[in-house]
């Protein structure tokens, strides 16, 4: 899942500086279990930006804002989406350029949301990061546990030198990564996967540049 939060009003209000209509858009996935982009938090948005003196003209909640057909087939069954001087979208950024590539060339879509990260679900309203994208997964050695996101440092090899007791240094509430890891293996009876040598991470893998998968 992925984890948003909402910007500051007056900085959505900045970028709608002169723009008198607007139309919006939700996300009933990801966004709306974060509290940011459901149904309630469109309602908010209109609210806001009416006592604002915008004129909101409509609005969409989608199952999915990043799938990009369901965007499409809303552009082409709302006429009212592009009659609007703005768009303010709801969701996380995959969201917002799956908005804007089909409002084209001339229409503003704005974010009214900061993505933040990839999480695991514990329970509805409930996340943690369990995962930083980077492109090159070695949790098949590290027990389900991933280093580069669970350890502030990002070691690959084991803990670092302040471990005390079996927490972090950096934040002592937390347990340290690499002990999680090793008390885990050991109980999968897998420790011997720890004598093998993990290399520098590869972060080319993790390339900034945009990146398509066709998985058919």
């Amino acid at each position: 899942m992925i984890i948003t939060k909402k910007k500051k009003k007056e900085d959505i209000l900045k970028r709608l500086k002169g723009k008198k209509t607007v139309y919006l858009f939700g996300c009933n996935s990801c966004a709306e279990q974060c509290g940011t982009g459901g149904e309630r938090e469109i309602f908010e948005m209109d609210a806001l930006l009416r006592e604002s003196g915008h004129e909101v003209i409509g609005s969409s909640l989608l199952s999915e804002t990043c799938y990009n057909q369901l965007v499409r087939k809303e552009f082409r069954l709302k006429k009212e989406i592009r009659r609007a001087d703005s768009v303010v979208v709801l969701a996380c950024g995959a969201g917002v350029k799956t908005v804007a590539d089909n409002a084209g060339q001339t229409q503003p879509v704005l974010p009214a949301l900061d993505t933040i990260f990839l999480a695991s679900v514990q329970s509805h309203g409930r996340f943690f990061e369990g995962c930083s994208l980077c492109g090159e997964c070695v949790m098949d050695s590290t027990a389900g546990i991933c280093p580069h996101t669970e350890c502030p440092k990002g070691l690959l090899n084991g803990p670092c030198g302040g471990v005390a007791e079996g927490m972090c240094e950096v934040d002592t509430e937390k347990e340290c990564a690499w002990v999680r890891i090793y008390e885990r293996l050991e109980k999968q009876g897998r420790l011997d996967v720890l004598k093998e040598y993990a290399p520098p991470k590869d972060h080319s893998k993790n390339s900034p540049s945009p990146r398509k998968l066709c998985l058919r």
